[in-house]
């Protein structure tokens, strides 16, 4: 097959389930589920073959999970019966996967239809690929290795770098936030652990990739990134699920710490089934004059909780927030994103845009807060929601808290309906009404595509023509 040939077959798509497929049995050499419980939890770590300092912290979670109220903000999860779910499930790998080839056939293809391997090969830096609760792929190129580079599935990591992990494992985002970020540090499996050394550039992107492979599955990997004094790295994270019956849930936390004039780019494409209730918990920690700038599109699943958050720690701090958000049909997405402004001189800016069709509600909760002391610091958040029928929604929650006098924030909202001119003068032009429509939703988020790798943001044009499509369109 040639270096396009799969990243075309996606693009000649028909369908969203040609691209996502359907869920195929697969071999597991493990499935733990049950109520959530201190023997569950125990059992798990058993399993893992964690240190005692691991088990310990997951116990804790535990109780704080058992004792925290569920959010105001959580609605709609009912279907949602968490004693009901695998809450682990590691599949059955017949030999040390050291290349593709070395998975079994019904989880290569998965990866396959995704183009991920392709792409590993022809832009990454390394890769992590995990299914379900375990990572059943991972590499980092043996030229990055030598720079002092560390890329390990975070298990791998706790075992052989288990100082590093306890300086900040839990730190960024602690377990007692809410009711959802302790249950993922109870029963937290897979994900990604990240260090780029001081003073080292990464030329091309970092991606872990998460797959939920089968219905009633809990899925709750965590990634750690650390980078340290003037290093730069691109991580994209990849989220995707085939087609199911019954819901499938996920609970994954991303914790970044960016040491003195360090630059960290987080991209997330995030295209869950619609059988996936989606929570996200994001946090950077940003040290002086370093910077941080979070890509979100939330494009899939049933309901969506997320909202990347940045902590401007130190004097010359900045960081970017860029959220897309589409809900078409009768789902939810309550997106946003979060600053808080800490050191002097400090910067952050808040881009979210959010198309509603076909039913669609769309929430934006934003959060930005200046400390007292965070001198001429200053803030901007644009929030701007795109509506395309009667039947959807958008609302805003923005909260805006200055205490210090010698900072700013600026808040600029728009809502706005699909524009029957811009209609009018595509169709006078030959292109049909669906297109049309598409089209003009591309251009609504293009601030947001520009910071995208070329393949992620043809795939992701293709998903959102599918979307419409799929329905009719979105009118």
């Amino acid at each position: 097959m040639s270096e396009h040939s799969k990243l075309e077959e996606i693009l000649k798509a028909g369908s969203l389930e040609e691209i996502l497929g359907t869920a195929v049995p697969y071999p597991k050499e493990i499935e733990l589920k049950g109520k959530i419980s201190r023997e569950t939890v125990e059992e798990l770590s058993r399993i893992k073959k964690e240190p005692e300092w691991m088990l310990r912290h997951r116990l804790r979670a535990l109780e704080l999970f058992e004792k925290l109220p569920m959010p105001r903000w959580v609605v709609g999860i009912e279907e949602l019966d968490l004693d009901n779910l695998i809450l682990y499930t590691k599949p059955e790998l017949e030999k040390e996967v050291r290349d593709w080839d070395d998975l079994p056939e019904n989880i290569r293809k998965t990866f396959e239809r995704l183009n991920i391997p392709e792409i590993e090969k022809k832009f990454l830096s390394g890769l992590t690929a995990v299914f379900d609760s375990e990572s059943v792929y991972s590499q980092l190129k043996e030229e990055f290795e030598k720079k002092g580079i560390i890329m390990l599935p975070m298990e791998e990591a706790v075992k052989k770098y288990p100082d590093l992990v306890k300086r900040y494992f839990g730190k960024v985002f602690p377990p007692g936030e809410h009711k959802f970020s302790a249950l993922h540090h109870a029963l937290w499996s897979g994900g990604a652990f990240v260090y780029i050394p001081k003073g080292v550039r990464v030329p091309f992107p970092i991606e872990a990739f998460f797959v939920i492979g089968s219905a009633l599955e809990g899925q709750f990997e965590h990634t750690l990134l650390v980078a340290d004094e003037g290093s730069y790295v691109h991580f994209i994270e990849g989220c995707s699920a085939p087609m199911y019956k019954g819901f499938s849930f996920h609970d994954g936390m991303v914790e970044i710490y960016a040491h003195k004039n360090a630059t960290v780019k987080f991209t997330t494409i995030q295209n869950w089934s619609r059988n996936v209730i989606n929570f996200n918990n994001k946090r950077a920690i940003i040290e002086e004059n370093a910077y941080v700038e979070w890509i979100e599109g939330s494009i899939g699943s049933y309901i969506t909780y997320t909202y990347p958050s940045s902590v401007l720690k130190g004097d010359g701090a900045r960081t970017a927030q860029y959220v897309v958000s589409l809900s078409n049909g009768p789902y939810l997405k309550d997106t946003g994103a979060k600053s808080f402004h800490v050191g002097r001189n400090t910067s952050s800016k808040i881009v979210s845009k959010s198309i509603s069709a076909n039913g669609g509600t769309n929430i934006y909760r934003g959060l930005v807060r200046i400390a007292k002391g965070a001198k001429n610091s200053t803030a901007t958040v644009s929030c701007d929601s795109l509506i395309l029928d009667e039947e959807s929604r958008a609302y805003t929650y923005p909260h805006n808290q200055n205490d210090e006098p010698s900072a700013s924030i600026i808040h600029e909202a728009t809502t706005g309906r699909l524009s029957e001119d811009k209609l009018f003068y595509l169709n006078a032009r030959g292109i049909k009404e669906e297109e049309a429509k598409s089209l003009i939703v591309l251009g609504f988020i293009s601030e947001v595509l520009e910071g995208l790798p070329f393949e992620y943001v043809e795939v992701l044009k293709k998903v959102i023509e599918l979307e419409f499509s799929e329905v009719g369109g979105v009118g």
